[in-house]
């Protein structure tokens, strides 16, 4: 089974946590998430059935080879976008709300290209840098 929109925002949280201080519990994914505990325990059930989590009551979330893989792919994924929207001039405080928005919309073949563009654009900081100065330019017209 493909993983929801749903599924990869818990799991990208839980990996998130781990990665910080090296346990996720139900009541910090509930905060990330701004979700009822209770709706967390649904989700991390799920995804333990689904392989990509361990989950005993009361223990916290551990995540599976496979999760874990799938989390850090995620991140990633969420990483890149912010450094493409970045690049390409969108306010800094539009960029978590527009990779929200967009990231489960797009293929990983999209994403595969974009990281593409994004690390060749990294290789020709003068091309970013004329970028930027355009569209100051365009600001001032």
């Amino acid at each position: 089974m493909m993983a929801t929109p749903g599924m990869e925002d818990y799991l990208e949280q839980i990996y998130l946590h781990i990665e910080r201080s090296g346990l996720a519990r139900a009541s910090d994914i509930a905060d990330s998430l701004d979700v009822l505990p209770s709706s967390v325990t649904k989700m991390v059930q799920r995804l333990d059935r689904e392989g990509y989590v361990y989950y005993e009551r009361y223990k916290g979330i551990e995540l599976t080879d496979r999760g874990l893989a799938f989390g850090k792919k995620l991140v990633k994924r969420h990483d890149i976008l912010e450094e493409f929207l970045r690049i390409i001039g969108v306010k800094e405080e539009k960029i978590y709300e527009d990779v929200e928005g967009i990231e489960h919309h797009l293929s990983w073949n999209a994403i595969d290209r974009i990281t593409d563009l994004v690390e060749a654009l990294e290789r020709n900081p003068k091309f970013v840098k004329q970028l930027k100065e355009d569209r100051t330019k365009q600001k001032d017209e």
